[in-house]
């Protein structure tokens, strides 16, 4: 898949997914709850997470509503937890996506309202009536519960809080962003595959797929922290430095960060080649370039 072909099929279901999520995230919420959901979640974000799920998908010819519903929940997480980590009580920031953060708009008690029912309609768009198998319905919920839960996204900011001002090995800091930014990455492409038939080889392929690109997105995170303004990122930048937290830039260096990022990024692209996919994996093999080659 060429970047022309990529495009094409990446502004297709960017719009998909928007338009779900504009359907599904209720404007006429209780008490102005609904305003803050829709700010924190419409119109904004790269959607990688929702791109992975569905690429996954195409790869396996699986089911397209189900995939549709994963990649709208994995980005309510998503949503979810940058409006809960922008609170004062974690990093305390006033910028995301180029625009004032929830609690800034809208007030704190409003932002971790909006984001503890962001996260609890994402369960619900993953159990329909009718439409999504059950079992199917079952492993969607499973896999998004742990890779947002303290196995995952959860734990992975707890540790985050409890290592500012420490010096972290690389072991430490790679645990850390496994769990709290890797996790979730990973689990969009194994949500994505889970709604077609993969063999446990095809399965264990795509797991370290998703696993690579998941650190490689915080390593490329770290590095852009201090190479870029805030004015391109969307969010502020330099916030890791300013509130003394262990990156990979601090424990690696620049350089070694970005061949780190590389490195990772090969891997992901030995392990696409290892699941036998073929050219049908053409937009997770993007993908992994994206994650690595972006600007913010």
């Amino acid at each position: 898949m060429n970047d022309l072909e990529f495009g094409a099929w990446a502004a297709a279901r960017q719009q998909a997914v928007e338009a779900a999520l504009d359907s599904w995230v209720p404007a006429d919420a209780p008490a102005g709850l609904g305003l803050a959901m829709r700010y924190g979640v419409l119109d904004g974000g790269k959607r990688l997470r929702p791109l992975l799920v569905l690429a996954a998908c195409a790869a396996l010819d699986g089911q397209a509503e189900a995939a549709l519903r994963a990649a709208v929940a994995v980005e309510l997480i998503h949503a979810y937890s940058l409006v809960h980590d922008d609170m004062p009580c974690m990093d305390n920031d006033v910028l995301r996506r180029g625009k004032p953060t929830v609690h800034v708009k809208f007030g704190e008690a409003q932002a971790m309202l909006a984001g503890d029912a962001m996260q609890a309609l994402a369960f619900e768009v993953l159990t329909p009536d009718s439409g999504v198998e059950p079992a199917l319905q079952a492993r969607l919920v499973s896999l998004l519960a742990r890779a947002a839960g303290h196995p995952g996204m959860a734990g992975g900011q707890a540790i985050d809080l409890a290592s500012i001002g420490r010096t972290l090995d690389e072991a430490a800091l790679r645990d850390m962003h496994r769990r709290k930014t890797g996790a979730l990455l990973e689990a969009s492409v194994l949500m994505g595959a889970a709604c077609g038939r993969p063999d446990a080889a095809v399965w264990q392929a795509l797991s370290e797929y998703g696993a690579a690109i998941g650190l490689a997105f915080q390593v490329v995170d770290d590095i852009l922290d201090v190479t870029q303004a805030s004015e391109t990122l969307g969010k502020t930048a330099g916030k890791d430095v300013d509130h003394n937290k262990p990156t990979y830039v601090s424990v690696l260096g620049l350089d070694a960060a970005r061949r780190h990022a590389d490195a990772l990024c090969s891997q992901a692209h030995a392990a696409l080649a290892r699941s036998g996919l073929g050219a049908r994996a053409g937009a997770l093999a993007v993908l992994a370039d994206k994650v690595v080659q972006r600007e913010n």
